[in-house]
């Protein structure tokens, strides 16, 4: 038989995107098609008391000036609808008039040219009342704070907590009882390609959308709902994606594209430019975390107490999400019998927080990770050998209350990551490998490592399904197989990934595979690709299809086409007052190990080297895994070191890529080696885990620690700028 899974085939996409044959929403053209541009709020938090759009419709070229009296359902949001469509006087919704954070969305004009619709933006006279503004989540949340939403009256959006075992008695069984406050900052996705897409009617009299996301039925739905259009009359397609990394999960273009094609009968055209971009699109949520940890002499963790507090920005987006994931793995992959945590996420006049790669797993791991340092020094004991000695098992009981789901892997990449990193065991207990020595005396060198899990799809109870459709042609044998799949692409290479799994279920050659995917038209729903989700869901899909089809196919239907749908293992919403649930139905496993350079005398840190150790439980791409662990190191270094975001009173004072830094091939590690691991998963396709985000997540405690290790100082707070570590140099020395 026939088999393309474990290859590394090449893209399937690489020669169209390389030689630039290949088409991205801002590369899209049709006969008439207008363009259209955006005006921003501008402000943090301001109500629209007179908008007048007259000067701007008597432009030269204009077709329409859109506002807020056009949408007839003027909201949207992918956990709750408290976003308005556009800001301003004639809102369908309660507060629709209020802008809430500088990139709200006011009008939009549509005209003959993106010059023409420019000038005619810039006509449009607004007269505001500005209301207080409240940056800071930890001040957002205190009664008598200025409130985003008042008929909500509060600005905090929802509170989690877990009580399992007994806290206090686990502190006082403790030898040692650490403390530590951890925070983490904003990050820009910094995707290629900035929001940009193309609306028409097409030949079926269907509101047609062409843009990048992540959930193409989901973006169906919520144009759908803005519109109040029944949901077939809504398409959405992806042509290629110039990334995402959860920055297209929430809305930007798709609506107001949607609106303006519906209302005009013509086609219309987007591009925001890449200020729009980073002042449109939500952030990596900043998270504040207080950590008080205990454990007993030989190194057992007893108990473990966390107060999380995430700042979601203007909307809700992901943040109830984010935050879930957050709770579950500040106290990382250890079993803990007694645990305390309590968070929130809070509404604040920055720009909103959404979805980034690995979704609160990072905030958590940081917090995590740290604290099993500070509890490793305190107790004289190898960061090694402490987490072996509490990291989760097959069997082992979580924060939750509730057993891991089988085929947990912990132990062993914990083990192979510390081997890769130079640790050895001596009378059966791990010891570190001698320090890096310095270059020169202003050069210190050092190691870090650090160990992370992270779910593999929906959580909490959130509904978890994927669609597929095989289609078989032939006479004596399967000459062609299609496969209809809406899982989108975001540039990791799931349809060649998809293509690889279909052949190999059918059992064909790779050429006689065709991958049709992400309209909304021909596939059935997939849901998002996010949450590390989109391999293993698409995977149980796309074997049920082809199953279902190669049965039909034998029965002699030809051409012999079947659709499956794929359910998972079920889960639950934590407990309000316990947190005890069934939160995932599968997770990955992931170590690094990091070794740092720091100029004491610049205050820079550079990485020689860095070694991921992931278990992919079956890898169906080994290649297309190596680029994705690279990746996620490369946007993880930009985490920790460069990338400072800054906000002041709600503005961003970093909208651009001249003083919004991200790491070029000079800034990333020196060297980066990926340990691919295979531990099936029971429920995996093939026995395949997602693993796209787990190598983010370990990343900055390891980077971090490896800092300590080479200068002396711990760093609770990052980007690790020159100023912030020179200043805590300075600090540490007197």
């Amino acid at each position: 038989m026939a088999t393309s899974i474990r290859q590394s085939i090449s893209r399937l996409d690489a020669l169209g995107k390389v030689t630039g044959q290949t088409l991205y929403p801002g590369d899209l053209t049709m006969p008439g098609m207008l363009q259209a541009k955006i005006l921003f709020a501008g402000r943090p938090h301001a109500r629209v008391k007179r908008l007048d759009i007259a000067k701007a419709e008597a432009h030269a070229g204009v077709a329409a000036v859109f506002t807020a009296r056009d949408v007839p359902n003027n909201e949207y949001g992918l956990i709750m609808p408290d976003q308005p469509v556009f800001v301003g006087p004639g809102s369908a919704k309660v507060g629709g008039d209020v802008a809430r954070f500088i990139g709200d969305q006011v009008a939009m004009v549509v005209a003959d040219s993106e010059k023409a619709a420019a000038h005619a933006r810039d006509l449009i006279e607004i007269e505001w009342e500005d209301l207080p503004v409240v940056t800071d989540p930890r001040e957002a949340m205190k009664e008598g704070a200025p409130l985003l939403f008042p008929e909500k009256g509060t600005n905090v959006i929802t509170r989690y907590r877990i009580r399992h075992g007994d806290v206090e008695e686990g502190f006082a069984k403790s030898a040692v009882v650490v403390e530590g406050y951890y925070q983490t900052p904003h990050q820009e996705h910094a995707f290629l390609q900035p929001e940009a897409g193309l609306a028409y009617i097409d030949d079926e009299g269907r509101v047609a959308v062409q843009v990048a996301g992540q959930w193409a039925h989901e973006d169906q739905e919520q144009i759908a709902h803005a519109l109040k259009l029944p949901l077939d009359q809504i398409r959405v397609i992806y042509p290629a994606i110039g990334g995402a990394f959860g920055g297209r999960e929430d809305m930007s273009v798709q609506i107001v594209l949607a609106l303006a094609a519906w209302k005009l009968r013509r086609p219309v055209k987007i591009v925001w430019s890449r200020e729009e971009s980073i002042i449109g699109h939500h952030k990596r949520h900043p998270y504040f975390i207080r950590a008080k940890w205990g454990a007993d002499n030989n190194g057992k963790v007893l108990a473990a107490e966390c107060e999380v507090i995430s700042d979601a920005g203007a909307y809700a987006y992901t943040s109830t999400k984010v935050l879930g994931n957050a709770t579950l793995m500040c106290t990382g992959p250890y079993e803990i019998p007694n645990v305390k945590v309590d968070s929130c996420t809070v509404y604040t006049n920055n720009i909103p927080s959404g979805a980034f790669r690995g979704f609160g797993g990072p905030q958590g791991a940081f917090a995590a990770e740290g604290q099993m340092n500070k509890l490793a020094e305190a107790l004289s004991m190898d960061a090694v050998e402490i987490r072996a000695r509490n990291v989760v098992r097959d069997g082992s009981i979580i924060s939750a209350g509730t057993p891991m789901p089988s085929g947990v892997s912990m132990p062993q990449v914990l083990e192979r990551c510390a081997e890769e990193g130079g640790w050895k065991k001596v009378d059966g207990e791990w010891k570190r490998p001698p320090k890096p020595a310095a270059p020169t005396a202003n050069r210190k060198r050092g190691i870090g490592l650090a160990i992370a899990f992270k779910n593999v799809g929906f959580s909490f109870g959130a509904p978890e399904q994927c669609t597929a459709t095989v289609r078989l042609e032939g006479k004596g044998e399967i000459e062609h197989v299609t496969l209809y799949h809406a899982g989108a692409d975001c540039g990791q290479g799931a349809h060649t990934a998809f293509a690889q799994m279909v052949a190999d279920a059918v059992g064909v050659t790779l050429d006689r595979v065709q991958v049709i995917a992400s309209d909304t038209a021909t596939s059935g729903n997939s849901g998002s690709a996010s949450a590390s989700r989109m391999t293993f869901m698409a995977g149980n899909s796309i074997r049920g299809a082809a199953e279902a089809a190669l049965k039909k196919w034998k029965e002699e239907e030809r051409p012999a086409l079947a659709t499956y749908q794929y359910r998972p293992p079920k889960t639950t919403a934590l407990d309000p007052e316990t947190g005890h649930s069934n939160p995932n139905f599968s997770y990955g496993y992931v170590g690094e190990v990091v070794e740092v350079e720091v100029d004491t005398h610049t205050g820079h840190v550079h990485v020689i080297n860095a070694v991921c150790v992931d278990d992919v439980g079956h890898a169906v791409n080994p290649r297309q895994i190596e680029g994705q662990i690279e990746g996620a190191v490369a946007q993880a270094h930009g985490y920790v070191v460069l990338e400072n975001f800054v906000h002041q009173n709600g503005y961003a004072q970093t909208p651009y890529f001249s003083n919004y830094l991200i790491p070029t091939v000079l800034d990333v590690p020196d060297k980066v080696k990926s340990v691919i691991m295979e531990f099936p998963d029971p429920i995996g396709p093939w026995g395949a885990r997602g693993m796209a985000e787990m190598p983010y997540l370990p990343y900055a405690p390891a980077l971090i620690a490896a800092v300590k290790d080479a200068i002396g100082v711990e760093f609770h707070q990052f980007p690790l700028t020159p100023a912030r570590v020179l200043g805590a140099l300075k600090k540490a020395n007197g």
